[in-house]
């Protein structure tokens, strides 16, 4: 860690200047204080990685000085030095958290070693530490999506149970917003190969001249700018799990050595001519349809069924609105812990609104809501006054070509029969359920009733085209 700055305090003039002229020339970045005020007062205004002090000094001793950068740094390494040492004063520098106590004379290579080893020490640890965060972080989002009291989300985790120790191939599909990585992860979590690796990549994102390479890894002097040997996601994820989003993305050429890797379990590296084995979960994911993709030629066939081993949709939020109360409870909560809003719930009257929209955006769309009105809000209730104005309008009228023949029209039969067709498209649209139909037009279930008893109307079969 030879970027590292570190702070060396002594009273004594010629033991700073040897620690520092061996501390550069090792590579680090040097302070120096001549007595305890002066480290504290540089430790108030910086921050160093290690700090080497003196015990016994002038006014503020050393032990002093420990207590000042434990309580400005709690991530500081402190080395002791003194030249009076005593099984006291270790024990007392040892429990106010020193790394090491060293006592005079010492050999520059000792202390070059244990100053090596403290910094790399803190360094693995605030690796792991950070590790954990993020994992816990990333579990509270998964529950993001894993919130959801409706039919279809129940099935959702139903099948997620089933399959997580599973070999087999994942395919999950759903728009944009409705969480397919979160349901990947929790796959992952659940399974075997949870302490292993979740390697996540957007396949979109990445250029098609680059993507066998980023999947698949390469060797040095493979291609112009391949400068060094490159492991590749495969690689990165063995023992673990490979989730590729937007699966449609991915360029036929690479297809075929996709397919070569799940079925043989095995890759090769861009300019290599050995072939690696590898143990990867493979989870792929599309907001397309893949029937369409297979037939439009976007999609190899051969790989699609692949791939679709197990296929999981994940339903867009307004196909489960009994859900939205349980997420916007969930992202009140973690929102306004996060940003530091003492934010306790979302009014009746806000709910209601956020319970009638029809959420294109699905729950990123409802979390993004949430946090703008926790962010701008001002109260310990998120109030519909904090929503988005486009949220509570209603939803515009569609636009038609409106015409009256010179012979005139019949407009009681004329608007019936719209009517009826409404009623057939709605009910075509929400898979014959008469709940959500009676939302997507904007009546109450009595109304819808009411209406299907005048017309006579029956249930449509589900997926029934509404423009048919």
């Amino acid at each position: 860690m030879p970027d590292a700055r570190i702070l060396v305090v002594d009273d004594e003039p010629s033991m700073r200047e040897v620690l520092g002229i061996m501390l550069r020339q090792t590579g680090y970045e040097v302070d120096v204080a001549d007595d305890g005020d002066g480290a504290v007062l540089a430790l108030k205004h910086g921050l160093f990685d290690l700090v080497i002090t003196d015990l016994r000094m002038r006014k503020t001793d050393g032990l002093a000085v420990l207590r000042a950068a434990k309580e400005l740094s709690p991530h500081t390494v402190v080395l002791v030095i003194t030249a009076y040492a005593s099984t006291e004063t270790a024990v007392e520098a040892m429990k106010l958290g020193a790394y090491d106590y060293i006592t005079k004379p010492f050999k520059l290579d000792a202390i070059r070693a244990t100053i090596a080893n403290a910094l790399a020490e803190e360094r693995k640890r605030l690796v792991d530490e950070n590790l954990v965060l993020k994992r816990q972080l990333r579990n509270e989002r998964a529950a993001d999506v894993a919130l959801g009291q409706s039919r279809k989300m129940q099935d959702v985790f139903e099948t997620i149970h089933k399959i997580a120790d599973s070999a087999s191939t994942v395919m999950i599909t759903g728009e944009s917003g409705t969480g397919k990585e979160v349901v990947a992860r929790a796959i992952h979590r659940e399974s075997s190969r949870h302490a292993r690796p979740f390697v996540s990549v957007n396949c979109g994102a990445i250029p098609e001249a680059l993507m066998e390479s980023e999947l698949f890894g390469h060797v040095k002097g493979a291609f112009t700018g391949a400068v060094a040997n490159t492991v590749g996601l495969f690689a990165a994820a063995n023992g673990g799990t490979l989730f590729l989003d937007e699966i449609t993305e991915v360029p036929h050429s690479v297809q075929v050595k996709l397919l070569r890797a799940i079925q043989e379990r095995e890759i090769r590296r861009v300019g290599d001519t050995r072939d690696v084995k590898i143990d990867v979960r493979l989870i792929a994911a599309s907001n397309r349809d893949l029937g369409r993709a297979v037939a439009g030629g976007a999609l190899r066939e051969d790989l699609f069924y692949r791939l679709n081993v197990i296929p999981i949709h994940v339903p867009p939020l307004r196909d489960r609105p009994e859900d939205i109360p349980v997420l916007v409870r969930h992202f009140v909560e973690r929102i306004s812990r996060e940003v530091g809003r003492p934010v306790s719930a979302a009014s009746p009257e806000a709910l209601a609104i956020l319970e009638r929209y029809h959420w294109p955006g699905n729950v990123r769309e409802l979390e993004n809501v949430v946090e703008r009105a926790i962010v701008l809000g001002a109260g310990a209730v998120l109030d519909a006054d904090g929503l988005p104005p486009d949220l509570a309008a209603p939803r515009g009228m569609p636009s038609a070509s409106i015409d009256v023949p010179p012979v005139g029209i019949d407009l009681e039969r004329t608007l019936e029969a719209m009517e009826q067709r409404y009623l057939d498209a709605a009910l075509a649209r929400a898979g014959g359920v008469q709940t959500r139909a009676a939302e997507l037009l904007g009546l109450s279930f009595r109304q819808f009733r009411y209406k299907l008893a005048k017309y006579g109307q029956r249930l449509l079969r589900a997926g029934k085209d509404p423009d048919a």
